[in-house]
């Protein structure tokens, strides 16, 4: 008897029914809400101006109660039961893999920027290729220094070396801030542990190593091909150096001149958090002898001069070097690369697990960290009361972002819980497009009719994530997809985007300018970024 009801079959779930799918059943009527629900999340971002965070959580919460879908099912019970909410399995399940990320990369990228490694590894370039090469130098710098820290915080930290570079050569800004954004762009798009990438790796569970490996493989040529816009518009669209900005940053470096000065002649002073002051021109600059620079008590994107002290209160002599930057910031994509190869190249075995667990993005993070705190800190002068202000003050503004990506779980959950991902999953294998073009059409419509490249990443990731499963799609493949995801992401920034404001205020571009040359930028950046993962894709 028990063997017989064993062997009866579970009856399958009935469909969900309610909201708009009593007007209009089936097919038809999932899609309808999902057109709906894309549209009043666009209207509510771009027209309402609601917080992303706030209009993607109400747009999963009308989805799926036009769906169907019960209290229940969005929002759990009140007394403990075995029924899930799906708000919160959403959003717990991408931050409990992202937001680690996510927090251990910002607090690295602040150590770097404020203990002046950006400027450290700008100066070393720029000797390196001489006045001439300087927009390479410029790109270069972007590049590898947009690895640990977000977009804007690179422009803030590394703006002063480009005024400079094109107040010495007397030529168009562009010509330098240019390379210097593609290289910013491309790994805030394309590499982790920027949100977009890593929100995307953790929806679609892929393994970050694939993410980086293809980031960097996709994003290269995607830089190159930005670059050669870069240098041809620079030549043909002269924007001078902003003035404003120019003498703010001299009277900061004559602030930071003044500040090193008074400290070495009070030596012995003040201790134990006692402020001074130094008058500069028009300034007053505060000094706290703590042990650490001015720069420990900025936060991430201050864009101020870091000034560490040695134990007696006097200022470090040597700036960080160029090898000291590149190996906090090399080790750990290759911690992570080499655990991701270790599982196809290695049989199991004891080294392959100690290989894994160093690889493993929250330990790789957190060993880079803590080779900042040290090398960047530490043996600089800083003090541990530093080091915690710098990390505290990086963590303000990533609870926006935070936030944004756990509301895209959100709307990815329900999109699947509600059977409209299998619908959409059903049309578009109808269509004959590959995924990986579908892809990055949606993240494009996304980008440029709201703006923020994380939100037409998380959403996009939400729409096609049901689209792949079931298709045993390699991770490879995967991390293409995510790449095509990305690329589409930074397609065409505008009036809506934060980003072009940033640019074209604080290179003193004009709006119809910075369309010419940011805008544009942005659009090679991004279909050379998707040719490559596209052509790619069709031999892995």
């Amino acid at each position: 008897m028990s063997s017989l009801l064993a062997a009866t079959p579970t009856p399958e779930a009935p469909p969900h029914t309610g909201g708009l799918l009593l007007l209009m059943d089936g097919t038809a009527g999932l899609l309808t809400v999902a057109a709906l629900g894309i549209v009043l999340l666009l209207v509510l971002i771009i027209k309402v101006r609601l917080q992303p965070f706030v209009a993607l959580l109400a747009v999963s919460i009308a989805v799926g109660l036009s769906a169907g879908l019960s209290v229940t099912e969005l929002f759990g019970t009140v007394q403990r039961s075995t029924s899930v909410s799906m708000i919160e399995s959403g959003m717990g399940g991408i931050l409990g893999h992202v937001a680690i990320i996510i927090g251990l990369g910002t607090m690295l990228g602040a150590i770097l920027e404020v203990s002046g490694g950006a400027e450290a590894l700008s100066a070393r370039l720029l000797n390196l290729f001489g006045e001439k090469r300087a927009p390479l130098a410029m790109g270069l710098t972007g590049l590898i220094f947009g690895i640990p820290v977000f977009f804007d915080v690179g422009i803030f930290v590394l703006a002063p070396i480009v005024y400079a570079a094109a107040k010495r050569s007397g030529k168009s800004i562009l010509l330098y801030c240019m390379p210097l954004l593609a290289g910013l762009s491309m790994t805030h798009a394309f590499l982790p542990p920027h949100p977009g990438p890593v929100a995307a790796a953790g929806l679609f569970k892929v393994d970050l190593g694939w993410v980086i490996l293809m980031g960097i493989i996709v994003g290269i040529p995607a830089v190159l091909a930005a670059w050669a816009y870069a240098a041809w518009i620079g030549k043909r669209l002269f924007v001078p150096v902003p003035q404003d900005m120019v003498e703010a940053a001299d009277e900061a470096k004559a602030a930071v001149a003044a500040e090193r000065a008074a400290r070495r002649a009070a030596v012995g002073g003040p201790t134990d958090g006692a402020t001074t002051t130094t008058t500069t021109g028009k300034s007053t600059v505060p000094t706290q002898s703590t042990g650490a620079g001015t720069g420990a008590g900025t936060g991430a994107g201050s864009g101020s001069v870091a000034v560490a002290e040695g134990p007696s209160g006097a200022p470090a002599e040597q700036p960080p070097s160029l090898s000291t930057v590149f190996l906090i910031i090399g080790t750990p994509l290759l911690l992570i690369l080499a655990a991701t190869f270790s599982s196809i190249a290695l049989d199991p075995s004891t080294f392959r697990s100690v290989i894994e667990f160093f690889g493993h993005p929250f330990v790789a993070l957190t060993i880079a960290l803590l080779m900042a705190y040290y090398l960047l800190g530490i043996r600089r002068g800083w003090s541990r009361k530093s080091l915690e202000t710098v990390s505290t003050a990086s963590l303000k503004p990533v609870g926006n972002i935070l936030l944004v990506v756990g509301a895209g779980g959100v709307f990815g959950a329900v999109l699947k819980g509600s059977g409209i991902a299998d619908a959409l999953a059903d049309t578009f294998n109808d269509v004959g497009l590959p995924i990986i073009v579908l892809a990055w059409l949606i993240s494009v419509v996304l980008r440029v009719a709201q703006g923020s490249a994380t939100v037409a990443i998380v959403t996009t990731a939400g729409i096609v994530v049901p689209l792949v499963e079931g298709q045993d799609l390699s991770q490879a493949h995967l991390a293409l997809i995510i790449m095509a995801i990305s690329a589409g992401s930074i397609f065409a920034s505008h009036v809506n985007d934060g980003g072009f404001w940033i640019v074209a205020k604080y290179f003193g571009i004009s709006e119809r300018d910075t369309l010419k040359s940011w805008t544009v930028l942005e659009t090679v950046l991004s279909v050379a970024g998707f040719a490559v993962a596209a052509l790619l894709s069709i031999f892995i």
